[in-house]
């Protein structure tokens, strides 16, 4: 099969095109035949050295897939309701960067009714995020407030479109006058340019000095103090990326006078088991809300992975690059072949 491996640790220029063997499903793992590969920022980590696959996984980037089953355990894939065939997208460890990937069965979900294969490859690597950390984590409730930083990005519009479909408030924070609008147009009730304005006072001010109930994380660093100051009583802060540092000075006091929760996770390296709880919830409240139209894949761009672009050797490298620049507002995807 064709593939993209990292040949050395740096920039998008060592994304390279490759040739492997087909990996071959074991017990409890399903073939996909990949038609296209979702493009996350842990991608870019692992591409830098700074984000190493778990114990067993593949050392080929990529976390979200979508395409066919090929093969793979019948048994286990007849007792999850699949059949070698089948559309389905699917949450990965590793390898997801390749025309043919092995899969957790249980993190396997449907194609949602009407969606290509690109959006499809755009939903696992969010939603399981979202759904962990803003509603099991975070304990989100309709009629409460969600804060997103970040509310731009593929985990940001997911964020947004849950938030809201489960009945929520959502203010997001995003770079740019355009971002913002982008976000209020995905749904968010209000948008904070956090270059021109502070998100600590206009969160206060939108919820009448009260606080966010929820705010979901992908900054951290100084931002915690801040966060915590703009919680409202019983608030939770849900932390899942770490790009402003992972030191954090913040009011203690304030914790135990508000009753505020600070809590974190990573998805990649917990249980398949667990990851198959999170696929059953979303198959159960999500997957309805895509299909009636509440929620909606956001995909910025498309790169055929293997194809070079804007002189790097590979759209994957090119992809890469674009993530990079914070340009974009949603999913970038990479494709392989017809789709």
């Amino acid at each position: 099969m064709k593939c993209i491996e990292i040949r050395a640790y740096g920039g998008p220029e060592v994304l390279v095109p490759a040739t492997r063997d087909k990996p071959v499903a074991g017990a409890g793992e399903a073939l996909i035949r990949v038609s296209a590969s979702g493009v996350n920022r842990p991608d870019v980590f692992q591409r830098q050295g700074n984000y190493a696959p778990p114990p067993g996984a593949s050392d080929l980037p990529g976390l979200e897939v979508a395409g066919v089953i090929e093969a793979g355990d019948e048994a286990a894939l007849a007792q999850a309701g699949f059949k070698i065939g089948d559309r389905v997208c699917a949450l990965l460890a590793g390898g997801g960067y390749a025309e043919y990937c092995t899969a957790p069965i249980p993190q396997c979900l449907p194609v949602p009714a009407g969606l290509s294969d690109v959006e499809a490859a755009s939903l696992p690597e969010t939603f399981f995020t979202v759904w962990s950390n803003v509603f099991d984590r975070g304990r989100l409730q309709s009629g409460e407030t969600l804060l997103i930083q970040g509310g731009s990005s593929g985990i940001g519009v997911t964020a947004i479109q849950l938030a809201k479909a489960a009945g929520a408030r959502v203010i997001v924070t995003a770079g740019s006058d355009a971002k913002c609008g982008a976000c209020l147009k995905l749904g968010a009730d209000h948008a904070i340019n956090y270059k021109s304005a502070d998100f600590v006072q206009e969160t206060r001010r939108l919820t009448d000095d009260r606080g966010a109930d929820v705010i979901l994380d992908m900054v951290a660093g100084d931002y915690v103090k801040r966060e915590v100051e703009c919680l409202a009583n019983d608030g939770r802060l849900v932390i899942i990326a770490l790009l402003g540092g992972p030191k954090a000075d913040f009011h203690a006091g304030l914790l135990m006078t508000r009753r505020l929760t600070i809590t974190g996770s990573t998805l990649r390296v917990r249980s398949v088991a667990f990851k198959g709880v999170i696929a059953a919830a979303l198959r159960q409240h999500a997957w309805p809300w895509i299909e009636h139209g509440l929620v909606k894949p956001v995909v910025y761009n498309q790169f055929d992975a293997l194809t070079p672009a804007n002189g790097l050797p590979s759209g994957a490298a090119r992809a890469h690059a674009l993530m990079e620049s914070s340009q974009h507002v949603g999913k970038i995807v990479l494709t392989w072949g017809a789709v």
